[in-house]
């Protein structure tokens, strides 16, 4: 069973708060969904390996750390997920980036893939998925599912907020990767909103409605 990581760092909490509130404007909520996921990256990638390096100082020569073991790639669900590449990028400028787009088809409301660019070396990386919000899970499910399809094997995932409803389907669906959220809310409505969440993510980033 893959483990369910909630963030209570007093600053993540903070400007989620701000978030959330419905008078917060496109910039401020731009500006915050990029700094969350700033710090919310570096708790994520506390257990990344390391080797031993010599390094030499303007005073001596030192042994030190630097990241070894498999690279790293972020991969947003557009479009919502976008607003968190450039946070995780400030920490890990070397990260590669891919992109996977779904829409739910109208007959069958299946998650259907239309865009999916991925590094060419995806498999041999830790891919990162991001997306704000995690509701019915079945987008985010789908997309780590066409990961998969492509060979890809080491996956974790980082939201905002999240359902319970949406947890436990990842879990079910998926018990290899873990979940990293700063918010896991009450439940979802009738219409499928995270309750009290924060309305429409990708809206909210990108002033659309």
């Amino acid at each position: 069973m893959s483990k369910v990581v909630v963030f209570d760092h007093p600053l993540i909490q903070h400007k989620l708060a701000i978030m959330r509130d419905k008078n917060t404007g496109v910039k401020e909520f731009r500006e915050l969904l990029e700094e969350i996921s700033m710090l919310m990256i570096y708790e994520v990638t506390r257990g990344l390996e390391t080797e031993e390096v010599e390094v030499e100082t303007p005073i001596c020569k030192c042994t030190c750390r630097k990241l070894a073991g498999r690279k790293l790639a972020v991969v947003p669900i557009l479009r919502a997920g976008l607003g968190m590449v450039d946070g995780v990028l400030n920490m890990i400028p070397a990260a590669k980036v891919g992109h996977i787009g779904l829409y739910r088809d109208p007959q069958t409301l299946e998650p259907v893939e239309y865009y999916c660019k991925l590094p060419a070396d995806s498999s041999d990386r830790d891919l990162i998925i991001v997306d704000p919000m995690l509701a019915t899970g079945g987008s985010a499910s789908a997309a780590i599912g066409f990961l998969k399809q492509r060979g890809c094997r080491h996956i974790k995932m980082i939201n905002l907020i999240a359902a319970p409803e949406g947890v436990a389907r990842i879990q079910k669906e998926h018990p290899d990767v873990d979940i990293y959220v700063a918010g896991l809310d009450d439940h979802l409505n009738d219409h499928g909103y995270i309750v009290p969440g924060l309305g429409d993510a990708g809206d909210r980033l990108f002033g659309t409605k």
